[in-house]
């Protein structure tokens, strides 16, 4: 049974850090190109940023680099997003996810994690 278990959500202040992590069952995350989205009240479903299952390289969404940074640990079958100087409008609902091809895109998603929410004060 393919599982992607989040967490790590809090509450935080402007200028805090968190770590999100995502457990990963049913499949072994080293084949996959998985990531990142997030979803903030009112709005779209929006990408954070991936790890291509090609060659490990990471891709984040241009407002986030140099503040997101996505990791995996293949041993543990877990993926990770580590969010330095946190604003209030990163404040969403997060979500990992998988797919078994280059591209991660919402379109081509296999597998979603349910969501862990993330709320940034100022």
């Amino acid at each position: 049974q393919v599982q992607l278990v989040e967490s790590g959500g809090d509450c935080v202040q402007s200028g805090g850090s968190l770590r999100l992590s995502c457990k990963v069952s049913g499949f072994s995350l080293r084949w996959y190109t998985v990531g990142w989205f997030r979803q903030a009240p009112g709005k779209e479903r929006e990408g954070v940023g991936c790890i291509s299952s090609v060659d490990d390289s990471d891709y984040y969404e241009d407002s986030l680099k140099g503040r997101f940074t996505i990791s995996r640990d293949n041993a543990k079958n877990t993926m990770y997003l580590q969010m330095n100087s946190l604003k209030p409008e990163d404040t969403a609902v997060y979500y990992c996810a998988a797919n078994f091809g280059p591209l991660l895109t919402a379109s081509t998603v296999e597998h979603w994690g349910q969501g862990t929410q993330v709320t940034v004060s100022s």
